[in-house]
């Protein structure tokens, strides 16, 4: 049985009156409020994440996504991407409440400017062979299920010299950044920053062949992507799930993105079920119960905030057995 993920209040809020009501407008006019009357709504007895579940699907944005680059160039845009914007954070560039997601476009012959900033990045490949991502002049060719990393303040570009569209999803920490009023950005000066080496065997990529062949070995279990964490704030996964197989319901406070590498399946998120096919990108919220059912062979790349909250002490997790 799934439980409700909205339980009632931990402090309730007090009763109101003329008096009550003439001291708090008094008091607003001083930049101050009453705690006992927000408490209910700041100190909480379980998350209650304003993010809700949804599912994105590949076929549906791919139309939308190669219209804009009819619409706009690469150098207008600096980066053409499409944002991912969760139904319940409308108006804000999130698919949570920490981090962002979108989806990138990069059209034959086209090379991205440098540039750098604060907000860690990374990308899973979607779809085209053989267009390249540069990291602090180390050259990467990408290929589909391939990840690479933009780590913190590191120059990077992307360029496309191949005869077909490349896209892949971007996650980036840029709502913690921002929250912390921590943002700096740069380009390189000069416009592109030279080629150093050209690598496949780099700390900041991992070939899908490769973690393939890791999941393989450890169906059903997620393998991590590099060294804990694979970046300070973000953590990321892949995860292989044999035809059939259906995963005990599972809840942690690290909202998570999703995004489907290979296979078909559904994913009950709460009290909603969706249904996947490959490329499509789904989110399940903080502390909202997950199951997954693989209908085919599938494979699942999926990345979370981890990290940010093991560091502050905040993460945690439940499994079946407790709910």
């Amino acid at each position: 049985m799934i439980l409700s993920n909205a339980p009632a209040p931990f402090f309730t809020r007090p009763g109101t009156n003329p008096e009550r009501d003439d001291f708090y407008r008094r008091l607003k006019t001083k930049s101050a409020a009453p705690l006992w009357e927000q408490l209910s709504d700041l100190v909480l007895a379980q998350p209650r994440p304003n993010c809700v579940p949804a599912l994105w699907r590949y076929e549906e944005m791919r139309p939308y996504l190669m219209e804009s680059g009819i619409l706009i160039t690469a150098d207008e845009a600096e980066r053409r991407v499409l944002m991912i914007e969760n139904p319940g954070l409308k108006g804000t560039p999130q698919i949570t409440q920490s981090l962002y997601a979108g989806l990138q476009l990069v059209l034959p012959g086209e090379v991205t400017a440098t540039h750098r900033h604060a907000a860690a990045a990374l990308r899973f490949v979607i779809e085209g062979d053989g267009a390249y991502t540069s990291v602090d002049g180390t050259k990467i060719t990408m290929h589909p299920g391939d990840f690479i990393l933009t780590p913190s303040w590191t120059y990077h570009d992307h360029g496309n010299l191949t005869d077909a569209p490349v896209v892949w999803m971007d996650g980036l920490d840029i709502p913690i950044v921002n929250m912390l009023d921590g943002s700096f950005a740069e380009h390189y000066p000069g416009g592109t920053k030279p080629v150093l080496q050209e690598s496949s065997d780099s700390p900041v990529s991992f070939p899908y062949s490769h973690m393939r062949a890791l999941a393989e070995k450890s169906p059903g279990s997620r393998i991590h992507y590099g060294a804990e964490p694979t970046m300070p704030t973000i953590d990321a996964w892949l995860c292989l799930l044999r035809a059939g197989f259906k995963a005990e319901p599972y809840r942690s406070t690290d909202a998570t993105i999703f995004c489907v590498a290979e296979g078909h399946g559904l994913s009950r998120i709460g009290n909603e079920t969706f249904a996947w096919s490959p490329h499509d990108i789904f989110i399940v919220p903080s502390w909202v119960p997950i199951t997954h059912e693989a209908q085919a062979e599938s494979v699942l790349f999926s990345f979370s905030d981890r990290p940010t909250q093991r560091a502050l002490g905040l993460w945690r997790e439940e499994v079946a057995t407790r709910f």
